[in-house]
């Protein structure tokens, strides 16, 4: 397996100690920088493994029976990516967290455009969306944001986004992919059809599931060392316990880390109805999961084409998401008409009811939409689209069909988090997804048809992108 790789990388060792004899010219770090139109890749990667006693997010806990840090299951970090190419500059962060808010965003955007002169709106921060680390935005009863331990997140974020930027090398980028059979599951149905069956007359009446793994494997010549990103579509749920860490992509990189020398960043896909695992148990078998994404970025990795990034293009575009006041409306009318009757099921329990219509009773209902930022990054042939929620599985396919580049990875939880993005069926199941998560994060609920006007949008955005630059 992966023979290809292993051949380039004996390849380059071959050339290291060339260039130790002075038989092969080497370019030195930032020795190609004065050609515009060298396309270069730099990285860093900063641990923030957290203290110990700080709350974790991603499940429930009611007030004084919080989930906290007790243990460190593996150190976490901060990794970021930087690409440059004829002038324009581009920043990836991949963040061992379960969500970021954008307000932590912006300052993030800030501080690395002042210290670095990388423009603001260029910057992506990804998490991973594992559920063993704190969320830095408002959840109601799901993990409170620690205020201290954030900031120290940001500030080594942008000292990540600094040193990849000092990292900077030529590269050239290699693409490959392959399915995970048995590494992730539908968890919202056991008829689910898969992506190998996706096509343009698949619809939002089916449930699907996402089995690809993309590689992005970045080749740097002479001593720099060669960069891996992957994304795949699965909740990093594995564990509900109190230690902290990456959860299932924590052992993938240790064993993409021994089997090639390669750092594995990881950046998540369209996990809204996606668990890891093949469904047994239902929340992900670690063993499973990781042998099966290991497996399918070492095919991935042999079996890569070369992509000729002639051109670095990024975009965002404000949209909008639409609320469904209406049933909002009808919420605060249950809960003023009988509170008693608002103590399970979608209202979780009494106390998180009546929280809920202490912090929206007076909502302004004039506000209709909710704001977001779609962004859009193009290395030659291959497109990234950013957006800042957890979509469910047609629509993150959708928008890869729907996009005019060779090869299209839609990465959710960017730069914010706005919950569930999901078909119009979870609306009318009360799905906890479509029902209940708007009550955790503070907001109306969003229409039945919000997901697919957002995939809309970022099919506009990726072909307007692809279009300014053909």
């Amino acid at each position: 397996m992966a023979s290809n790789l292993q051949g380039r990388l004996a390849r380059r060792t071959f050339l290291s100690g060339m260039a130790a004899t002075g038989l092969v010219s080497v370019v030195r770090p930032g020795q190609a920088a004065s050609s515009a139109s060298t396309f270069q890749a730099g990285e860093a990667v900063v641990d923030i493994t957290p203290p110990l006693g700080i709350e974790l997010g991603g499940y429930h806990r009611s007030p004084g029976n919080e989930r906290r840090i007790r243990s460190i299951r593996q150190p976490t970090a901060t990794r970021a990516l930087v690409l440059r190419q004829a002038g324009v500059t581009a920043v990836m962060v991949s963040l061992d967290v379960a969500a970021v808010g954008r307000k932590m965003t912006a300052r993030i955007q800030r501080a690395a455009a002042q210290r670095t002169g990388i423009a603001a709106e260029n910057i992506r921060v990804c998490p991973t969306h594992t559920h063993s680390m704190p969320a830095f935005c408002f959840l109601r009863q799901w993990g409170a944001i620690p205020v201290q331990y954030m900031a120290d997140v940001e500030d080594k974020t942008v000292q990540a986004i600094a040193m990849a930027l000092d990292d900077l090398a030529p590269a050239r980028l290699r693409v490959g992919r392959s399915r995970a059979v048995g590494a992730n599951h539908n968890r919202t149905t056991k008829d689910f059809k898969t992506d190998e069956l996706f096509d343009h007359e698949s619809t939002e009446q089916d449930r699907w599931l996402d089995t690809m793994v993309h590689v992005l494997l970045f080749e740097r010549p002479g001593a720099k060392r060669d960069l891996l990103w992957y994304h795949f579509s699965a909740h990093p749920v594995v564990y509900a316990d109190e230690a902290a860490g990456p959860d299932w992509p924590g052992p993938v990189a240790d064993r993409v880390k021994a089997a090639y020398g390669l750092e594995a960043s990881y950046l998540q896909g369209h996990a809204g109805d996606v668990n890891p695992g093949d469904g047994d148990p239902w929340r992900g078998d670690i063993d499973k999961t990781t042998e099966g994404v290991f497996g399918a970025i070492g095919r991935a990795l042999d079996d890569t084409r070369l992509v000729a990034v002639d051109r670095l293009r990024v975009q965002t575009l404000p949209t909008r998401i639409p609320y469904d006041l209406e049933r909002f409306r009808g919420w605060l009318d249950a809960y003023r008409d009988d509170p008693s009757q608002c103590t399970s099921g979608p209202w979780v329990n009494a106390g998180f009811a009546a929280d809920w219509f202490e912090g929206n009773r007076d909502r302004d209902l004039n506000e209709t939409h909710l704001p977001i930022t779609l962004g859009a990054l193009q290395m030659g042939d291959v497109g990234l689209l950013f957006h800042p929620a957890e979509l469910y599985s047609f629509y993150g396919l959708a928008i890869r069909r729907g996009s005019p580049l060779a090869d299209t990875l839609v990465v959710g939880y960017v730069d914010d988090f706005i919950g569930y993005l999901t078909d119009p069926q979870a609306y009318q199941a009360g799905e906890y997804a479509a029902i209940t998560v708007p009550k955790i994060l503070d907001y109306p609920p969003f229409t039945a048809g919000a997901a697919a006007q957002m995939t809309a949008a970022a099919i506009d955005l990726l072909r307007e992108l692809h279009a300014s630059t053909s």
